[in-house]
């Protein structure tokens, strides 16, 4: 059986396109045939890419899997769905992003319209499983993934004030957040530490980042890596002790889950899909989005009580093991198998 994945990630962060390239691997090791598309960085390009491959290789794929985001990207999954269903393909579509409910609530009828025409719908997290039901009720739960194995895990036994954000420099990640607790903890561990992973999705983020570093007079404690490749992922992790997620809007971030893999402490915005991956106090720390006072504390709280940061971190590794390739490509093994 070959399939055709259509996938929209140059939308959304360059992890959710390492995911598209790990399935597309994985499903070629289990012995399909694989077609991918678009790798196209320019969106009309992308879009005329998607468009052309579904109509062009027609012949040469039986199943057609189309990644939904919110916003323009969804308009062109309708548009790639709408194509396949007209040359007759199953279509499998996978949701994808922590504002897709929001989008959703505001265009029911397109959002429905296009769940219920798939022949099946896939969510990576419990959270949209739940939140897309209004739309569709038959969603199947298909994690994230991880190869565990590329992260080294690291106990965090006795931790410094190291912190390490990875995510892309983007409003919807509130990244200036990260600066402010800096700010706000320099005074009590004046060894704080700051490492912001991740490329530059040119709406002036990162150029704030830098600009309220100095105004806060903090930039000697911030250190901007930019983008990385995935194998250096873990390195750059490990880094540090504390791993924080500032996001106003989420799913199952991947980014959490690799620090989580690693063994770092997770505070994180208790948004979206967050609470669905972590457990508080069990394998990470939760803090009201956008709340400087409630970060620095939860962040405060792993550095003066370090007993409770070998808990955490064990916990956070045992977590996520349950998202290795091995445990979820069996089930998309079975959705496979209903074609």
């Amino acid at each position: 059986m070959n399939l055709l994945l259509i996938g929209n990630h140059f939308a959304g962060e360059d992890h959710n396109q390492n995911i598209w390239q790990d399935l597309a691997f994985q499903l070629i090791e289990s012995n399909f045939g694989v077609f991918v598309t678009s790798r196209k960085k320019k969106k009309i390009l992308r879009l005329l890419d998607m468009l052309y491959t579904i109509w062009n290789r027609r012949s040469h794929y039986q199943i057609a899997q189309v990644d939904v985001f919110s916003g323009s990207a969804f308009k062109w999954a309708f548009l790639s769905a709408w194509l396949a269903k007209k040359l007759h393909k199953p279509v499998i579509l996978t949701l994808h992003g922590g504002n897709l409910p929001g989008y959703a609530s505001r265009h029911p009828g397109r959002v429905k319209w296009l769940l219920e025409k798939a022949d099946a719908v896939t969510a990576p997290s419990g959270y949209l499983q739940e939140a897309m039901q209004p739309y569709r009720q038959d969603i199947t739960l298909i994690p994230n993934a991880l190869d565990i194995s590329r992260y080294p895990f690291i106990e965090r036994t006795k931790i410094q004030p190291n912190l390490v954000w990875l995510r892309a420099f983007h409003r919807i990640y509130n990244p200036e957040l990260a600066i402010r607790v800096v700010h706000a903890l320099q005074d009590e561990f004046p060894d704080v530490h700051l490492i912001m992973v991740g490329p530059d999705k040119g709406d002036g983020s990162l150029q704030d980042c830098q600009a309220l570093s100095t105004e806060l007079g903090v930039a000697d404690r911030i250190e901007f890596i930019g983008k990385v490749a995935k194998p250096d992922v873990p390195a750059c992790l490990n880094k540090g002790d504390i791993f924080i997620n500032t996001t106003n809007y989420d799913n199952t971030p991947i980014s959490v889950m690799e620090a989580m893999a690693c063994g770092l402490c997770v505070v994180s915005t208790n948004v979206g899909g967050v609470p669905y991956l972590i457990s508080q106090p069990s394998n990470g720390l939760l803090v009201k989005p956008d709340d400087v006072q409630d970060l620095a504390g939860s962040i405060r709280a792993l550095l003066t009580e370090p007993d409770i940061c070998s808990a955490i971190s064990r916990n956070a590794r045992s977590t996520v093991e349950r998202f290795d390739w091995s445990r979820v490509m069996p089930l998309w093994m079975d959705l496979l198998a209903r074609f």
